[in-house]
């Protein structure tokens, strides 16, 4: 299945429209999507094709209800969710309360992750980006399935 990869500076314009990479459309039409659910987390924005989140979901739904950290971490997920369709210039619409989340204004920075990839402000992802560098140690390395 294909994923999302690589990192890109892009600009958002005033009405918080932001054009997809290339590359990450090319992702989605291969796999059949074409919108994206956005939600907040850890300070950035989690951009999830639209089957990926179902997988997400079905899978969050599979746990305890009564599990009361399950709960609040659903709530957390879901609450601020909004599906973004791309229009024809492969650009999507961040709702405000997710740019104000996220702190992002003119410059965003797209991170691949995988099966989903990250909207964030670029300074914040810059600071993020140094500590995760210092703080990868080998026990992490030995928890790889490679």
């Amino acid at each position: 299945m294909p994923v999302f990869t690589g990192s890109f500076l892009h600009t958002m314009d005033k009405k918080g429209r932001l054009s997809i990479p290339a590359r990450y459309r090319d992702v989605l039409h291969q796999r059949g999507d074409r919108s994206l659910i956005l939600t907040n987390f850890e300070g950035y924005i989690m951009a999830f094709p639209q089957s990926e989140w179902l997988r997400v979901t079905e899978e969050l739904n599979k746990q305890p209800t009564f599990d009361k950290e399950i709960r609040r971490f659903i709530r957390f997920l879901n609450a601020r969710a909004e599906e973004c369709t791309l229009d024809r210039m492969g650009r999507i619409l961040i709702p405000p309360n997710l740019r104000e989340y996220a702190k992002l204004e003119r410059d965003v920075c797209l991170v691949g992750t995988g099966r989903t990839f990250e909207i964030w402000n670029p300074q914040a992802y810059e600071v993020h980006d140094k500590q995760l560098e210092e703080s990868i140690g080998d026990e992490v390395y030995q928890k790889l399935p490679v």
